[in-house]
């Protein structure tokens, strides 16, 4: 990205189930080098072709209470009757190698971030319509009439939830929704408030216009 340096921050990208936020989360990884994922903790049972410590960390209920409490986690929920919750680390990693961490998390994981972190970018990855979320989830093929109804409610209560975010991505085009959340990282990166040393660059324009008028 042009323009002067920029501090990194991490993106959460949060949406009810089957709205396509991890495809675009694990796209923007594959294609763009700023960009890396954080791996969140569960006690949910892996998917089929699910890898632990890849897809998530896959930890019994012990394991995750033990992370919680001693406060390793970042933000943390109870979502269909699983925990999942993001290690700190991994924010603290993404900055030092100078990358965006893409947190793929929940609404209420989304919310303990925005008071946790700050500087962090929310953006709502919003379904174009119910038949479309209904079709994903289905098309998952390993939810049940009744878990796909659990999450069909939860997602309209969720829904409620949009305006608490920085932005809102319509995941209509796939392509066109992985294009906006990189046209935003862009656009958070040329905030003043991110750029490194912009006071040094200010005082050293300052100097070089003093030098032109004769007045240094």
């Amino acid at each position: 990205m042009s323009g002067l340096p920029a501090r990194t921050f991490p993106v959460v990208l949060a949406a009810p189930s089957g709205t396509g936020k991890t495809t675009i989360a694990r796209a923007l990884v594959e294609r763009f080098e700023h960009f890396v994922f954080s791996v969140s903790v569960t006690t949910r049972p892996p998917r089929e072709g699910e890898r632990d410590g890849i897809d998530y960390r896959f930890v019994d209920e012990a394991e995750f209470k033990r992370l919680r409490d001693g406060g390793a986690l970042v933000e943390w929920a109870e979502v269909h009757g699983h925990l999942y919750g993001t290690p700190g680390r991994a924010l603290e990693e993404a900055a030092e190698a100078g990358r965006h961490v893409v947190l793929d998390i929940d609404v209420q994981g989304a919310r303990q971030v925005r008071e946790r972190v700050p500087e962090a970018v929310l953006v709502f990855v919003f379904p174009p319509s119910a038949q479309a979320l209904v079709g994903r989830l289905r098309g998952r093929g390993t939810e049940s009439d009744e878990v796909m109804r659990r999450r069909l409610r939860a997602a309209r209560q969720e829904l409620r939830r949009a305006t608490d975010f920085d932005y809102i991505v319509v995941n209509d085009d796939l392509e066109s929704a992985i294009a906006d959340v990189v046209a935003i990282t862009r656009a958070e990166c040329h905030r003043p408030r991110r750029a490194r040393g912009l006071e040094t660059e200010v005082v050293r324009l300052q100097t070089e216009i003093d030098g032109v008028l004769g007045e240094g």
